[in-house]
C-alpha cells in the first residue's frame, strides 16, 4: 500500500451509513446502459452510505486524446486512464469495497487497486460483448476481440467474491469465466423517472425508440414498422453507426422523426410524449430503456429474448415482440385490444419499475456490506 493510502485505514462496517464504495467502470456517465445503471444507482446510494463514487473516463478523470476507437464501431471509444490518477482516488476514498464494472482498463485497473488495498472485490456483467461479435467484426477481428474480452473476464471472474449480472441467463456464461458466485441484480432508476408527475398515455399511438443506433438494436426493425404503418407517428432518440440511415428514413418518411442524441431529461420529455416504448432488439442484455418507460407510466413492446423479459414482476407492464413476429404486426395486434388495455398496463408498468427500484437499492446495500473489507 502507498504511504497516502495508509493514512487512513477504513474500519470494517456493518452498517450502510459507514460503507464507502469505489465503481471502476470503462462507459461513459449516462451514455448507454451501463453508464446509466451506475449513475442512477448512485442517486439513490447516495443519501444511504458513507461516500460512493464512479471512476470512469469522463467523470473526474481527465482523459482527453488519450483514448481508441471500438472496432466496427467508431462512435465508442475506449479511454487509457492514467494510473496515478486512480491510484490517488482509491488513497482518498479508501473504499470498503471495489466493484469492476468493465474488462476495460478501468475495470481491470480497478481490481488490481482493490487488491493491492485490501478491500473487498465484486465484478459485474452487463454486456455478452462476446455475443455481438458476429454484428461487428470479421473472422480475424473477432477472434481477438473475443479472446481479448474473454481473458479480461475470466481475471476479473476469478479475483473477485462474486460476479453481478443482471440476467439470469448470464448466469452460467459467467460461471464458465470462472465466477466463484453469482448474484443476479436488479436495475435502478433515476430519481427524477420516479419523482416527477406522470401523465396518462396520449391517444391515438404514439410509438417510440430510444437507444443506440446500432445493429443489435434491430433498428430496421423501427423502420419498417414506420413504413408500414403511416398513421401511427413514430419517434427514435440515440446515436450510434447506423445513424445515418435513420436520418435518412426521417427524411423521406413524413411520420418518422429523428431527435438525435438525448441526456436523460430529453429520454424522459420523449416516453412522455409517447403511447408505447417498442425495443424489438436481437440481443438485450437487460433493456434498460424499457423499465425507464414503464416508470412514466408507459408500456414497453419488447422482444422475447431480452433479459427484462426474466423478471415475472415486471411482465404486468411489459408486451412481448415474439420470435420471428414482424414489429409492425405486433403492433396492430395491440391496436386491436380492447379500449383502456394500453391504459390499464400503464398503470400496472409504473407501479411494477418502483418495486424493482425499492427492491434493487435494498439488494446493493445487502451484497456490498457483505463483501466489504476493511
Amino acid at each position: 500500500m502507498n504511504q497516502a493510502a495508509a493514512l487512513v485505514e477504513p474500519e470494517a462496517t456493518t452498517r450502510p451509513e459507514d460503507l464507502r464504495i469505489a465503481f471502476f467502470s470503462d462507459a461513459l456517465p449516462e451514455r448507454n446502459g451501463t453508464g446509466a445503471y451506475y449513475h442512477d444507482l448512485l442517486g439513490h446510494l447516495a443519501p444511504r452510505v458513507a461516500e460512493a463514487r464512479v471512476v470512469q473516463p469522463g467523470g473526474d478523470e481527465d482523459w482527453r486524446g488519450v483514448s481508441l476507437p471500438l472496432p466496427g464501431d467508431p462512435t465508442q471509444r475506449l479511454a487509457i486512464p492514467r494510473a496515478w490518477h486512480l491510484r490517488r482516488t482509491m488513497a482518498e476514498l479508501q473504499p470498503h469495497v471495489v466493484v469492476s464494472v468493465t474488462p476495460g482498463p478501468y475495470g481491470l485497473l480497478g481490481a488490481w487497486l482493490a487488491r493491492r488495498q485490501g478491500c473487498g472485490l465484486l465484478s459485474a456483467f452487463h454486456t455478452h460483448f462476446e455475443g455481438l461479435a458476429d454484428l461487428y467484426w470479421g473472422p480475424v477481428t473477432r477472434r481477438l476481440v473475443v479472446g481479448a474480452l474473454g481473458g479480461a473476464n475470466r481475471h476479473l471472474f476469478r479475483r473477485s467474491a462474486s460476479v453481478l449480472v443482471n440476467n439470469r441467463a448470464l448466469a452460467s456464461v459467467v460461471r464458465d469465466l470462472g465466477a466463484p458466485a453469482v448474484e443476479v441484480m436488479g436495475t435502478p432508476l433515476a430519481r427524477d423517472f420516479l419523482a416527477s408527475p406522470v401523465s396518462p398515455p396520449p391517444a391515438p399511438m404514439r410509438i417510440c425508440f430510444a437507444g443506440r443506433l446500432a445493429a443489435e438494436k434491430n433498428i430496421d426493425a423501427v423502420l419498417e414498422a414506420a413504413r408500414e404503418l403511416p398513421s401511427i407517428p413514430f419517434f427514435i432518440g440515440g446515436d450510434g453507426p447506423l445513424r445515418s440511415r435513420v436520418e435518412e428514413a426521417a427524411a423521406r418518411l413524413e411520420n418518422l422523426e429523428y431527435r438525435g442524441w438525448l441526456d436523460r431529461d430529453g429520454l424522459r420529455e420523449l416516453l412522455d410524449e409517447s403511447s408505447l416504448l417498442v425495443l424489438p432488439s436481437h440481443q438485450e442484455t437487460f433493456g434498460s430503456v424499457a423499465l425507464e418507460a414503464m416508470a412514466r407510466g408507459r408500456p414497453a413492446l419488447v422482444a422475447a429474448s431480452a433479459g427484462i423479459q426474466d423478471w415475472p414482476g415486471l411482465a404486468p407492464g411489459l408486451f412481448t415482440l415474439h420470435p420471428g413476429e414482424a414489429l409492425s404486426t405486433a403492433i396492430q395486434r395491440l391496436r386491436r385490444r380492447p379500449a383502456g388495455t394500453l391504459e390499464a398496463v400503464a398503470g400496472c408498468a409504473r407501479r411494477a419499475a418502483q418495486r424493482l427500484n425499492g427492491d434493487t437499492l435494498e439488494q446493493w446495500l445487502t451484497v456490498l456490506l457483505r463483501h466489504a473489507r476493511p
